[in-house]
């Protein structure tokens, strides 16, 4: 993969994970708007792999480490609390799961979502 085929996937995931995180912020929070969600979804993978880089290697604590540290930057981006935190994450995966279902039998899932764990 070149260097711009890689830069495109990586912006298209991005705003494709923005995407999901700005349906659960709205839907969850009631607000954002889709920048903050684009941010949200670039701080997320770089806390993702950072702390899954140190601690993932952890048998079982390590991956509860890694989203708990995710789940902190949704919890800073929209200030409503861990609970509401963890359900803007659900109902963003649950959403690019649905978008990513629609849109592969049209060809067209050959992206994936960054800032968007396990999509």
């Amino acid at each position: 993969m070149g260097l711009v085929t890689g830069l495109i996937t990586f912006v298209v995931g991005v705003l494709v994970g923005g995407f999901g995180i700005y349906v659960g912020a709205e839907l969850i929070a009631g607000g954002g708007s889709f920048e903050k969600a684009v941010t949200a979804a670039i701080l997320g993978s770089v806390v993702w792999a950072v702390v899954g880089t140190f601690f993932g290697w952890i048998p079982l604590l390590g991956p509860i480490l890694t989203f708990v540290a995710y789940l902190a930057v949704l919890n800073v981006a929209y200030s409503g609390g861990w609970v509401e935190a963890l359900a803007i994450a659900v109902v963003a995966w649950l959403t690019l799961v649905v978008v990513f279902a629609v849109l592969g039998p049209l060809g067209l899932g050959v992206f994936s979502a960054v800032g968007v764990p396990w999509v």
